[in-house]
């Protein structure tokens, strides 16, 4: 798909939802923010509205051996939300073990300053943004 627009990358949570978002190009991801669930669908329909959204790409809580968890009932609701509000956009499950913590690294790589670190919503956007940056690196059709 060579169509223009955007990729957007979501790490959903009870509390907050961290978003990303591909460049023009789809070749990197950036933090775009974290959200309470609700607001979060306010925000993609206001980047949908500043550019067109072609996929997204919603971290899937698997445990650690591979098997769904109780959290991907939470994402499944969340991501039948983003069907009724954006059906034409095709959606992404991408297995998001152990993106938190990766957030955490590529953080202190980054530092930024433990207490920053600490702050959640930072992580919540910043492991949306290694969630969307894996679906870039492994999708050939975006």
């Amino acid at each position: 798909m060579n169509s223009f627009g955007r990729i957007i990358g979501i790490d959903v949570g009870t509390k907050r939802v961290g978003l990303a978002r591909s460049d023009l190009l789809r070749t990197s991801a950036n933090p775009a923010g974290t959200f309470s669930p609700d607001e979060a669908i306010a925000e993609i329909s206001k980047l949908h509205r500043e550019q067109p959204i072609l996929a997204f790409a919603v971290g899937w809580p698997l445990t650690t051996s591979g098997e769904e968890s109780g959290a991907t009932k939470m994402v499944d609701t969340f991501i039948k939300k983003l069907n009724r509000h954006f059906s034409e956009v095709p959606v992404y499950k991408i297995d998001e073990r152990y993106s938190s913590k990766r957030a955490v690294q590529t953080m202190i790589k980054s530092g930024i300053p433990r207490k920053k670190r600490r702050e959640k919503g930072r992580v919540d956007q910043t492991a949306a943004a290694l969630i969307l940056q894996q679906f870039l690196e492994t999708q050939n059709d975006f």
